[in-house]
Formats: structure tokens, C-alpha cells, sequence
């Protein structure tokens, strides 16, 4: 088995493979939700956004179509090489550790798609929550979208096999020691391979005791991208702003 010593999702997040499995995203849900997130924000127009964990790029880029000078940044060397492909003036990409405050502040700072919760050290979640308070200006907005543990955990369905592009995608998924794990076994041309995701269980009341810490404020909570009102058992999202 091919199993990487990194930090987990600095190798899967940089492999390919990672993208061939999610690559069925749900894009039009995602823009319907940075439209209602920007309009109920009421981002000043050609405001300034650092998305945060950007991926390849999908939520900046359509940010940017917006009007709306992005930023964003990711671990990922792969996908940020990826992502300049999209650039302009308004448009930027980089490689940048979240869990360290950026150069300059925002009008907004977006952590999309549960990209928080990833870290093997404890304080690094805590680190990310200041590094975002730092990057705001005065009154700009931090936003984290993250899954509804609660709900995850509850709908959780223990195996399962995923087949795209002809790769056979066998998901172990378990809760453990407070996180929720996904085990990813394929074969590949020959080769086989081994993954893991492992993202921290966090609940509303963990972010709050975060934030308390970080000295944010949150403002509002939702539970999906419509911003409907959250609730604990039925929300698939839990979608936090804080200042």
C-alpha cells in the first residue's frame, strides 16, 4: 500500500485522485450560496475577499464574476498552481497556511466546504480562528462553513464504494476519538493506494468556546446554503459569522 507520512491532507488534498472523487461538486449550489451570503452580507461593491482553503479555485473564481477583488489561498501547491490559471487583476492565488494571519485585511474572509478541523495539533484550529480575526479590517466579516456534526454522524453510512472514471473508490467512514474518519482504498494503473480524512467533530458549542478564546464575536447562524435557521439533529451545514 502507498500511504504518505504527511500530514494527511497535504498529500490527499494535493493528489489528483482527491479531485477525480469529489469531482461531481454541486457548482450551482455553490455560487447560489456565495450570492446569498454576499447579498446578506452587504460586502461593499469591489470589496475585498480572502478565500480561505480555496481549493482549485471554484468559490474565488466565481466571487471574483461577481465583482469582487479574491484572494485565495491553500496549502495545496497543486491546486493553487491550478487555480492561476484563472488570474487577472482582480483575481490572486497563493500558497498560504491558514493557520497563520495573511499579509493584509479583508472585507470578508470565507473558510468554505469544511475546510477547518483538519489539524494534528490542537492549538493550530484555535491559531486559524485568530489568523482570520487578523485578516479582517474593521468591519469585515469571517465566515466558516462547516458540516453539522451532529447530523453527519447521525446519517452516517459505515462503507460504501464510489466508482468514477473507472476507479473503484472503497469509503470506510468511522467516528473516532472525536473525529470523523473516512478510510479511502483504490487501485490505480496497477498501483494501489490508501487515504485518510480526518476532520474534528466540532460542534456549535465547540466553535463558540473557539471564538470566545479568539476573541471573536459570532453574529448568525445557519444550516444550509440558503441560510435557513440551524438546527442541531436536521441541518447538513453549520455556517457561522463571526467579527
Amino acid at each position: 500500500m502507498k500511504k504518505d507520512t504527511q500530514q494527511w491532507y497535504a498529500s490527499w488534498f494535493d493528489s489528483p485522485f482527491y479531485h477525480i472523487l469529489y469531482k461531481d461538486r454541486d457548482h450551482t449550489e455553490a455560487q447560489h450560496f456565495m450570492d446569498n451570503l454576499t447579498n446578506y452580507l452587504n460586502l461593499p461593491e469591489h470589496g475585498e475577499i480572502l478565500d480561505l482553503a480555496c481549493g482549485k479555485g471554484r468559490h474565488s473564481v466565481y466571487l471574483n464574476s461577481l465583482g469582487y477583488k479574491v484572494t485565495g489561498v491553500d496549502l495545496s501547491e497543486n491546486s493553487i498552481e491550478y487555480a492561476k490559471q484563472f488570474e487577472n487583476e482582480t483575481l490572486q492565488f497563493e500558497v498560504h497556511d491558514m493557520c497563520k494571519p495573511y499579509k493584509k485585511q479583508f472585507d470578508a474572509v470565507f473558510n468554505l466546504f469544511t475546510s477547518f478541523g483538519y489539524f494534528d495539533k490542537e492549538e493550530d484550529n484555535l491559531n486559524t480562528i485568530k489568523a482570520i480575526s487578523a485578516d479582517l479590517n474593521e468591519f469585515g466579516f469571517g465566515v466558516i462553513d462547516f458540516m453539522n456534526s451532529e447530523y453527519v454522524i447521525d446519517q452516517l453510512v459505515s462503507e460504501d464504494i464510489k466508482t468514477v472514471e473507472g476507479i473503484d473508490f472503497h469509503q470506510k467512514r468511522s467516528v473516532k476519538d472525536g473525529y470523523i474518519i473516512k478510510d479511502i482504498t483504490f487501485t490505480s494503473h496497477g498501483e494501489n493506494y490508501q487515504f485518510q480524512e480526518r476532520v474534528r467533530a466540532f460542534t456549535l458549542k465547540d466553535f463558540e468556546a473557539l471564538f470566545a478564546k479568539a476573541g471573536v464575536y459570532l453574529l448568525d447562524i445557519y444550516g444550509d446554503y440558503k441560510l435557513k435557521k440551524f438546527n442541531p439533529k436536521t441541518s447538513e451545514r453549520l455556517v457561522m459569522i463571526f467579527k
